[in-house]
């Protein structure tokens, strides 16, 4: 509850600026996150193709958009917008993140989790290896 009484309150206090402040971005076709499983220690990076989903552990990742700064901005943000499922067995699938994640502020849209750690890394083009 704090947590998230924290972020409210740091947004709320940036939103006036945020109107002033407009940075143009570009869409990438590619949004790459990194994903923890923190039972094994398992650590991949995942290239997810917009809106295609990906699994890892029992988890479906789908992004929606990667958007990126233009390159003469400063400094270089990256956000993806991701919806987040858990599969269970014989159960709908729930849903754990829906929201907006920041490259350069992992935690200030974190998907809270007891098993799994995803945060977004950057946006790629297609031609991008």
């Amino acid at each position: 509850m704090r947590k998230r009484f924290f972020v409210c309150a740091v947004l709320a206090a940036c939103l006036p600026f945020a109107a002033h402040a407009t940075v143009p971005t570009q869409e990438q076709p590619i949004a790459v996150i990194r994903a923890l499983d923190k039972m094994t220690a398992r650590v991949e990076e995942i290239m997810l193709p917009l809106n295609q989903p990906v699994q890892f552990g029992k988890l479906t990742i789908v992004a929606h958009t990667c958007r990126v700064t233009l390159p003469e901005e400063a400094p270089p943000e990256s956000a993806a917008y991701l919806e987040i499922t858990e599969l269970k067995p014989g159960a709908q699938d729930i849903p754990v993140f829906n929201g907006w994640m920041f490259a350069s502020s992992p935690a200030l849209s974190a998907m809270e989790h007891p098993i799994y750690d995803i945060w977004v890394t950057g946006c790629r083009d297609k031609a991008a290896k």
